[in-house]
Order: structure tokens, then C-alpha cells, then sequence
């Protein structure tokens, strides 16, 4: 049975409405799911005439409404929005209505009707002016969740990696990591991967200093107070989790099928790798969500500079919706 997939429009003054018109052009993506918008539908119906697509829109107020077929788009059409919303312009209607098509989604996957969300990048400016101060989709998520332990995850078709840390400066990122926080980010890793079909994932956890320390060479003994302690806890419940392998080689084996995912202990350690590999095949994913709700998203921003264009390019939203294909809950 194919998952279903809530795509949320994001700002609808961005590019979200025209990649997801690109995106669902394809008749691969229906193979794989039934893709659901939640969002307005006639901006939608906009975005249709910018990409000068021939699919159809079907506004619809319920998932068991939708018609899943190639050539029609349901989308949830919670009609927030004017139809002549200008382009590429802070709005606070655009920031409260991504909110809401994220809650919308939110309530969905809590219900069982949709099995992962897929998101359309916001506008953090917006989003405050519409009254909703947040820094972005990861905290609002976990906040209608109600999720405390969290994490984010990057994907693409070579190489997964989690993060231990992610937006803190490298010297408050090593201050952070702690056996505790390493063993409940492997965890995840692997809660992650189970439930979307991967039988003892394999788990390599990153040094982090050169050479994984090399037996307190580098470093001052990090890996050994911050890292193996976690990585036992792990192992004694059976999770397939090893390391700290050195990060300059670590990536270089799991793109060659060693390990099925790494965990990073910051930001760059992981990102790096991941956006070598093409910028275009990054997808961003928020795990740990309460209810074993999966968040992919376009690793890229809202690009007002060229709203309303037919310039964006979808592939980001291509690959983030087979993410969530991926790693949806198998139904």
C-alpha cells in the first residue's frame, strides 16, 4: 500500500507553489505515494499557469476525498489566502497561512491520515509578522508535538547522516555533546531506519577530533567522556552502533555502502559531506517526532528573487518527497 504524503505550500508568496507543481509532474512520484498539498488551492491554480502545466487542481476539505492519481493534484484547500497574493514579499497573511497548513499537516499524521509530511520552504520574517514566533519548521514541529529530544537528519542517495548538535558554534557544540545526548541520537538513527524497512541498521558514530583522537593524541579525551560511553549504552540494547571512526575516512566508506547512516557530532561535520555530493540531492529530515512523525523538506529557501518566474528548480522537492517515501512508517 503506498504511503501518503502531506506536502505543506510553505510561504506562498516563495517558490513552494511553483516546485510542487513541477514536482508532482512526475509521474514517478505517484508510482511511489499518493502525494496530498495541504494548502489554498487557487494559488496552487496560479502556480499551474506560471509552470504552464497541464495538471489539474482538486480542492478537497479531507484525505478520503482525494482522487491519488497522475494528472490531479488534491490538496487540502484551507483558503487562507488572497489570489492576487503579491510575489516575493514579506506577508504576515503568507507567514500565519504556512503555519497553518503546517498544523494542518501536523493533525493529519497525528491522526494516521497522511504517513510523513513533506515541507515547502517558509519565511521566518513572515511567519513572526503572522503572529507565530518561531525560528522555523523544526520548532514548530516539535512544539505541536510536544517533542523534546529531536534531531535532524540529511539525506541523499549516497549517504545519510544525523546530528548530535547543528546550529551552535563549534566550541558550544563540543560543550553540548555528552554520552547521554550521542546515545539518544543513535537511537533515533535507529528507530528511524527500522521502521522504514531497514532490518539492524548499521550506525557509525564520528570522532570528534582528528583521527577519532587517536588514543588521547588529539583532543582531551572528547570521544572517550562524550562518545564511547553512549555508544555502549546503545550496543548493550542491541542497536548496531560502532565507532568513533575519524571523520576523514568515515563518509568516504559509508558512501561506499559500509555503514547505512553516520553520526555527526556538528553542524559542518555532516553538512559538509552531504552538500558535496550535490546541493540539488540534500534533503533536510526531522526525527524523533512524538508519534513517529517524519519531516523531510528542500534544503533550500523560499528564493523571492525569483517567485512567480518559472525559474525554481524542483529536484530539492523531488528528493525530499522520496525521502519521505523512504522513510514513511510502512502502512
Amino acid at each position: 500500500m503506498k504511503p501518503v504524503i502531506g506536502i505543506t505550500m510553505g510561504d506562498a508568496a516563495g517558490v513552494g507553489p511553483e516546485i510542487i507543481v513541477k514536482a508532482l509532474q512526475n509521474r514517478s512520484i505517484y508510482e511511489q505515494c499518493n502525494p496530498l498539498v495541504i494548502g489554498d488551492a487557487k494559488i496552487l491554480e496560479r502556480a499551474v499557469q506560471i509552470t504552464n502545466s497541464k495538471l489539474a487542481i482538486h480542492p478537497i476539505s479531507s484525505v478520503k476525498e482525494a482522487a491519488c492519481q497522475y494528472g490531479t493534484i488534491d490538496c487540502i484547500d484551507l483558503n487562507l489566502l488572497p489570489a492576487d497574493l503579491p510575489f516575493g514579499r514579506v506577508s504576515a497573511a503568507a507567514g500565519d497561512a504556512a503555519f497553518q497548513f503546517l498544523k494542518r499537516a501536523i493533525e493529519l499524521a497525528k491522526n494516521g491520515d497522511i504517513q510523513a509530511i513533506c515541507t515547502a520552504p517558509l519565511n521566518k520574517e513572515a511567519l513572526h509578522k503572522g503572529g507565530h514566533q518561531y525560528p522555523g519548521h523544526t520548532e514548530i514541529l516539535a512544539d505541536l508535538t510536544g517533542t523534546q529530544d529531536y534531531a535532524m537528519m540529511l539525506s541523499s542517495p549516497k549517504l545519510k547522516v544525523i546530528h548530535i548538535t547543528t546550529h551552535v558554534g563549534l566550541i558550544k557544540a563540543i560543550e553540548m555533546i555528552n554520552p547521554d545526548r550521542t546515545y539518544k541520537v543513535i537511537k533515533l538513527a535507529h528507530e528511524t531506519l527500522t521502521r522504514a524497512g531497514k532490518e539492524n541498521p548499521s550506525i557509525a558514530v564520528c570522532g570528534i577530533n582528528p583521527h577519532a583522537g587517536e588514543n588521547g593524541l588529539f583532543g582531551n579525551g572528547e570521544e572517550e567522556e562524550k562518545l564511547i560511553p553512549g555508544i555502549r549504552k546503545a550496543q548493550e540494547e542491541g542497536i548496531n552502533a560502532t565507532g568513533p571512526y575519524p571523520a576523514d575516512t568515515l563518509f568516504y566508506r559509508a558512501v561506499r555502502g559500509d555503514f547505512d547512516i553516520v553520526v555527526a557530532c556538528y553542524h559542518d561535520q555532516g553538512h559538509a559531506p552531504i552538500k558535496v555530493l550535490g546541493l540539488e540531492a540534500g534533503v533536510n529530515i526531522t526525527v524523533g517526532l512524538k508519534g513517529g512523525i517524519i519531516r523531510t523538506s528542500v534544503d533550500h529557501g523560499t528564493a523571492f528573487d525569483i517567485a512567480g518566474k518559472n525559474l525554481a528548480d524542483e529536484r530539492s522537492m523531488l528528493e525530499a518527497i522520496r525521502a519521505a517515501v523512504e522513510l514513511a512508517p510502512k502502512v
